[in-house]
């Protein structure tokens, strides 16, 4: 029911609507002070995405905001190597000279910056901006790159528009068939699976494709179990087989798509009993599938990590929209393809340019005449905007070779970037390192400064959730002395690199100009407000604002994407024809197992939170290595025995968990613990060639007992 923090200046019992800090549902809550200082977490029923539900990491957000879980003072790489206290000013001067002296010796592009998907519009706008007008420099990427950006891709490719969702979630339970693939939403977002359940009450059905029985699995009607990394084959069978079977909409393809013929054509090569060997789903079920899916007038596909964190991602999403496209399943109510969002504000945190190649608005860096929009904005000239940088694994890579100092706000990529070992070295290589955090993540260990900096109740800002609805998070608490937030972080700094102007520490000031930046670009919010956001509890973009003059109507938002025609410029959305390839890395004599990775639900991320919480930590204490009975016997392992998990990049060791909800062929790994455990110590940092994602989802690896 409740949780505590501190550090309230607020009345007790004057209540404080806002949202939880941690997964792309944005749920709404009350936050409440209460005698003693303290805030009390308190479901809100007004807002339509959880109506009032919580998960444990929702209940016991305030308990990162307790003095002792928490940073609450500057800290310095002392000469003997600790960090030590410091004061404000000591500790920005010290990363702006740092970052002014790489400039002044390796160039502007020897500066990089990593952010984060938590961050709000404004930070990630903020961050952007700095990078480009203050640094000067093209390397900025962020961990958004490693959850959503394959989907981004195909979504963009076949509809010219990313949007993690077209529709809002309440048309879920409308639809009449779900296929979930690669998500399970019973334990990374669980007050979304009441979703799932009103679909199957009334009438519909929901498939499930993951190598293993997930909780979300037990739910679905039909639950298939392809080998990790083959979804794309799945995919391909099935429109296969709608092809074979007559159940294409001829009208729909030749009315409101292009491109069919060839995708077709390279579906047509993957046939059902082709597929069964690639997969191991078997005929008969792959029917059921098709079956089940086009039986109703409406469906849908949803995919999340599983398919989207491949280096073949974009593919494998773009077969699951061909599906879509070839049944009509997509621009009419109540249907389509959707993506469901992991992080906070994964959505927005991608529109507004802390991503390589991307400026504010969803524009693209390369395109001329949005370089000359936001340089107008921003007051400089385009030409001094710097192009498109690394994607977010290959700047960590170049670490101590090209970039020399980084600037990290909201992330702990020690923990959650693949083949983690190499990139906690890269780290540890560089000049000089700066991180901004809540916490002494495992990132911010190896800093040289770490700044502590505001958490969500503590600041007040918008985030964009997994519909594309913006919403407005309140300031409910006074943060402790000794916490600056990081919009002030950026004007210190800015001021300290000779730019004086620009970057707001209020966050609605930085949002009004967030709002002229995204204007007529994709992700259109100039029509947005805060007060707005208030009053109607989010607001979907894009949502322009309406001519000017006293009688003008403002724009109601856009909670459905596509319904009269495709972003693309001819209105028409494209097939892409796709083949199915092996993973990066197949098992072999070596490597005879595939390990693949994911969440479980008291933990979030990398942890660095939850981690700290003693409720979260009881439910998910550590890591584990989920494996089949049979693969178990082979080893003489039994439940709870160590085992080392070892693959090309290093070792990994955790308990056993004997399950036949997996696999005989796949071992699971979940990814929230650094240490011996790490479970992206093993993953491989193969990049998909359009979207750059690492191949995190599958990689070969053998299993072995742990003798004493």
């Amino acid at each position: 029911m409740q949780n505590t923090g501190t550090h309230t200046t607020a009345a007790p019992g004057a209540a404080t609507p806002t949202h939880c800090p941690y997964c792309a549902l944005q749920c709404g809550m009350n936050l409440t002070p209460v005698e003693g200082g303290t805030v009390e977490v308190s479901e809100r029923a007004d807002f339509p995405v959880n109506r009032g539900a919580l998960c444990g990491k929702g209940r016991t957000a305030a308990a990162v905001l307790a003095p002792g879980a928490r940073l609450t003072s500057p800290l310095v790489r002392s000469e003997d190597g600790a960090l030590v206290p410091a004061g404000w000013e000591e500790a920005l001067d010290r990363i702006a000279g740092n970052l002014e002296r790489t400039r002044a010796r390796y160039g502007a592009d020897a500066l990089g910056v990593f952010g984060g998907g938590g961050l709000t519009n404004e930070k990630a706008y903020a961050l952007g901006k700095f990078a480009r007008v203050v640094l000067g420099t093209s390397q900025i990427d962020y961990n958004g790159r490693f959850c959503m950006s394959s989907a981004a891709a195909a979504g963009t490719r076949a509809f010219g528009l990313d949007r993690g969702l077209p529709f809002p979630l309440e048309d879920v339970p409308r639809t009449g068939c779900v296929i979930l693939v690669g998500s399970n939403p019973a334990e990374t977002m669980p007050p979304s699976l009441r979703y799932f359940t009103e679909l199957r009450e009334n009438g519909g059905t929901l498939i499930v494709v993951d190598p293993r029985r997930t909780k979300t699995a037990e739910q679905a009607d039909l639950h298939l179990a392809p080998r990790p990394g083959t979804d794309l084959a799945l995919a391909l069978g099935m429109l296969h087989l709608v092809v074979a079977e007559g159940r294409v909409d001829e009208a729909y393809v030749e009315e409101r798509t292009s491109g069919w013929e060839e995708a077709r054509a390279a579906a047509m090569a993957h046939w059902p009993e082709h597929v069964e060997r690639i997969t191991g789903v078997s005929v008969p079920e792959l029917r059921e599938a098709v079956r089940l899916f086009c039986a109703p007038q409406a469906a849908m596909v949803l995919t999340a990590r599983g398919p989207e964190q491949q280096a073949k991602g974009t593919d494998t999403v773009g077969a699951w929209i061909n599906l879509c496209l070839a049944t009509g399943q997509a621009g009419r109510p109540l249907s389509g393809y959707g993506c469901l969002t992991g992080q906070g504000n994964g959505q927005g945190g991608r529109e507004h340019g802390q991503k390589a190649d991307q400026l504010p608005g969803y524009r693209k860096l390369t395109d001329p005449a949005a370089r000359r929009h936001v340089a107008e904005v921003w007051g400089v000239d385009p030409d001094a905007l710097p192009g498109p940088g690394r994607s977010a694994y290959e700047l960590l890579d170049a670490l101590g070779t090209d970039v020399r100092s980084l600037l990290v706000m909201g992330s702990n990529p020690v923990v959650s970037a693949p083949r983690a070992a190499h990139i906690e070295g890269r780290l540890r290589s560089l000049d000089f390192l700066a991180v901004c955090d809540v916490v002494l993540s495992e990132t911010a260990e190896l800093a040289d400064v770490v700044l502590p900096v505001t958490q969500w109740a503590e600041e007040t800002g918008t985030t964009t959730n997994l519909e594309g609805r913006v919403l407005l998070r309140r300031r409910a608490i006074t943060p402790p002395d000794g916490v600056r937030g990081d919009l002030e972080v950026l004007h210190g700094l800015a001021g300290r690199l000779g730019v004086e102007k620009g970057f707001p520490t209020e966050p609605e000031e930085v949002f009004e100009e967030l709002r002229r930046a995204s204007a007529g670009g994709p992700a259109d919010y100039s029509g947005i407000g805060y007060r707005r956001l208030a009053e109607e509890n989010g607001v979907f973009w894009p949502c322009p604002a309406p001519p000017a003059g006293d009688d003008a109507v403002p724009h109601p938002g856009t909670p459905r994407l596509f319904l009269d025609r495709f972003a693309t410029e001819d209105g028409r959305a494209r097939f892409v024809p796709v083949t199915h390839r092996p993973s990066a890395e197949e098992p072999d004599d070596e490597y005879p197992v595939l390990l693949t990775t994911g969440r479980v639900v008291a933990q979030y991320q990398s942890g660095a939170q939850t981690r700290r919480v003693a409720e979260l930590n009881a439910a998910a204490p550590g890591p584990f290595v989920e494996l089949h009975p049979r693969l178990a016997a082979r080893l003489g392992a039994a439940e709870g025995d160590p085992l080392a998990v070892v693959s090309r990049r290093g070792r990994a060791v955790a308990p056993a968990r004997i399950t036949t909800g997996i696999r005989p062929d796949t071992v699971f790994m979940p990814f929230h613990w650094p240490g011996e455990g790490r479970a992206n110590t093993l993953t491989n940092p193969a990049l998909d060639p359009t979207s750059r994602m690492p191949e995190f989802k599958v990689c070969a690896v053998r299993v072995e007992t742990v003798t004493s």
